[in-house]
C-alpha cells in the first residue's frame, strides 16, 4: 500500500511472529525512534508507522508490512 494511503486512527493488520497483529497508527516516524527496545530507523525519504496493537503493544513498521484492516 502506498505511504499516502495511511493516516492517524486508520485500523491495520500486519505479520507478526505470533500470527496476524491488528492495530491503528498512532502516528507517522521520520526520524529514528525508540519503541521499546528497538530503534525504528525512519528517515523523511523512508518513512515508517508507530502502531498501538489492541492489546497496547507499540510496534514501528514499513509502510509495505501494512494492510487495512476491517474496522471493529
Amino acid at each position: 500500500m502506498s505511504l499516502s494511503q495511511f493516516r492517524k486512527g486508520d485500523r491495520v493488520s500486519w505479520h507478526s511472529h505470533g500470527g496476524t497483529a491488528v492495530g491503528r497508527i498512532v502516528r507517522r516516524l521520520t526520524k529514528s525512534t525508540k519503541v521499546g527496545t528497538h530503534r525504528a530507523k525512519a528517515t523523511a525519504e523512508d518513512p515508517q508507522f508507530l502502531v498501538e496493537t489492541d492489546e497496547g503493544g507499540r510496534a514501528a513498521h514499513k509502510p509495505s508490512a501494512l494492510r487495512r484492516a476491517k474496522n471493529g
